[in-house]
């Protein structure tokens, strides 16, 4: 799970429909790559970074918590 993005957007209020859009993804696809069924793309951390969160690194945003 990338527990940093998910406890980024709780914060901001970004959701899953927001950065779907962004990504031009279905909202289930974003969903599965926060919950770490699938994985991010470089290029798509970088735009939700970009959009919604640019004071976080990468590194941050890409950190994962353990399952």
């Amino acid at each position: 799970m990338y527990s940093e993005l998910k406890a980024k957007m709780v914060i901001e209020g970004v959701t899953v429909e927001d950065i779907a859009k962004l990504l031009n993804l279905h909202r289930n696809t974003v969903r599965a790559k926060i919950e770490g069924k699938s994985k991010f793309y470089i290029d798509e951390l970088k735009k939700i970074r970009d959009e919604f969160f640019p004071e976080m690194t990468l590194d941050q945003l890409a950190k994962k918590r353990a399952a």
